[in-house]
């Protein structure tokens, strides 16, 4: 079956529609991390940015010098018992720091008022487990952006890079097939979803977790740091096959279109 057109747009929350530089989830690890007694850096807690949040944990303990400072602290290695209760105790901490985070990405309304005089569905998929995921879209809905539905990593079989959470919007939307899907977000493993599910993949940089910057920090930046870290974000993002890849949010219409034509002229992801 050949798409007409895009129909569907499902987009990450953190980092890509809420938390410019998805700074909530970092905060909560290193947080966590820090309450046992083992210190992780930022770039630590971002390794596995996008992941459900328990698998998130594992990939973090898996790093060799998490690993070995949870050892010294702890006197043993890791075990999936650990993994567990680690789960269960950042999930307060992450309440907390979606609160702090919470402010949608500047410019998102206009674009998905444009998306939907369009014609175009607005779904959404995250890492967060239930609570978390409720919070964030309350948060989104006092602000003014209400998707069509919206999926967590606790509603499927396996979170990110598996598709599933994908084809729950796309099965709750009534949207097939996969080529009249564009899926946008701020992590490798939003790209890889993406792939995974046979839709378009694009990555978003300056408001990305590749990127790492809080607002604030972003609009401190001259032109060429701006140049240069959404060229690095952009880099990874096409390295890990993106079909595209956008500066800004403020982008993703004209994608659209441009995407559009690829469609017609019988082009597939």
């Amino acid at each position: 079956m050949m798409a007409s057109g895009i129909q569907l747009v499902i987009f990450d929350w953190a980092g890509t529609t809420i938390d410019f530089g998805s700074l909530a989830p970092v905060r909560a690890f290193v947080e966590l991390f820090r309450r046992e007694d083992v210190a992780v850096t930022t770039a630590q807690a971002r390794v596995p940015m996008g992941m459900h949040k328990k698998d998130h944990i594992r990939e973090m303990l898996r790093i060799s010098d998490v690993a070995a400072r949870w050892q010294a602290a702890k006197g043993s290695p890791w075990t999936e018992a650990d993994v567990d209760r680690l789960y269960h105790a950042v999930a307060p901490i992450q309440l907390d720091t979606i609160r702090q985070s919470a402010e949608l990405v500047p410019g998102l309304l206009p674009v998905i008022e444009n998306l939907r005089q369009s014609g175009l569905k607005i779904g959404g998929t995250t890492g967060y487990f239930v609570a978390a995921a409720q919070l964030v879209l309350e948060q989104a809905k006092t602000q003014g952006f209400i998707p069509d539905c919206s999926v967590n990593g606790d509603e499927v079989p396996k979170g990110r890079p598996a598709p599933w959470m994908v084809y729950r919007v796309m099965q709750q939307l009534n949207v097939y097939p996969p080529s009249a899907v564009l899926k946008v977000g701020d992590t490798l493993l939003d790209i890889e979803e993406g792939l995974n599910a046979g839709v378009w993949s694009v990555g978003v940089c300056d408001s990305s977790s590749e990127c790492g910057y809080s607002l604030d920090e972003w609009q401190q930046l001259t032109g060429s740091q701006r140049d240069a870290a959404i060229a690095h974000a952009r880099e990874k993002f096409l390295a890990a096959k993106a079909h595209a890849v956008i500066d800004s949010i403020h982008e993703l219409p004209a994608l659209v279109k441009s995407i559009n034509e690829r469609i017609a002229r019988g082009e597939k992801p």
